[in-house]
């Protein structure tokens, strides 16, 4: 190669045929994924919870970890549904936001128009959460796939 163009060529395989392909050479490996990914986002809405403000009412009560089938009218916390039919997300109720990122001072429209809001300090629980915790969640999710190849492979 003398200052010419090198060519490079690369296959692009979307989700469905990565895992077609997976499954032909480990059968298990979704279904031992999928249970890995329930497991991980219960225990981080577990531990989300457990980092939520406190003075909220049922707040902390109501952050769930669970399929997003099971939820196709709820939008999780991060804002995005997958195609993934095994799929999992973290759910709250709406106030999630303005407790992780805060409130602005602003001054009151409709019932209490006129006033002002001194805004509200933000609480991180949910993103610094998943943050620490999706390395670990990564690692369960690979081992949950390497056990199905090697039990594919007779190992």
């Amino acid at each position: 190669w003398r200052g010419g163009l090198m060519a490079l060529s690369a296959k692009i395989q979307g989700r469905a045929a990565r895992m077609r392909r997976l499954n032909e050479l480990a059968p298990n490996a979704e279904k031992y994924a999928a249970e890995a990914k329930l497991e991980i986002v219960k225990e981080a809405a577990d531990k989300i919870s457990a980092d939520a403000p406190h003075d909220t009412g049922d707040y902390m009560s109501n952050i769930k970890g669970e399929r997003q089938a099971d939820n196709p009218h709820l939008a999780p916390v991060t804002g995005r549904t997958s195609k993934d039919p095994d799929a999992c997300a973290v759910y709250a109720p709406f106030i999630w936001r303005f407790l992780e990122f805060g409130t602005q001072p602003h001054e009151n429209k409709g019932r209490f128009a006129g006033t002002q809001h001194p805004g509200t300090a933000a609480q991180p629980h949910i993103f610094d959460n998943w943050r620490e915790f999706k390395p670990t969640a990564k690692k369960r999710i690979n081992a949950a796939i390497n056990r199905a190849v090697k039990e594919a492979q007779g190992k």
